[in-house]
């Protein structure tokens, strides 16, 4: 399931300092007041290069899910 490659690739980045810094500088555009866009794309190829596969569509769903991936997996494979 490609949202479990996006949580893998998001896991991957909160336990490798060095994977998190080269995916804030490829993929953070800075903006007004020092704030950071996301660029979506870039997040996908940048997670693409590393052997990660989803969409930008996949992305989005793990950002904008009002729960926890893992805990609505859970929930649906009782």
């Amino acid at each position: 399931m490609s949202l479990e490659q996006v949580e893998d690739f998001y896991t991957m980045l909160s336990s490798e300092v060095v994977m998190y810094e080269l995916y804030y500088k490829n993929c953070c555009k800075r903006g007004v007041f020092d704030s950071c866009h996301w660029d979506k794309t870039k997040i996908v190829n940048f997670a693409a290069n590393l052997g990660y596969g989803f969409t930008e569509a996949e992305l989005e769903e793990l950002w904008f899910a009002s729960e926890p991936i893992r805990l609505i997996r859970n929930i649906n494979s009782r």
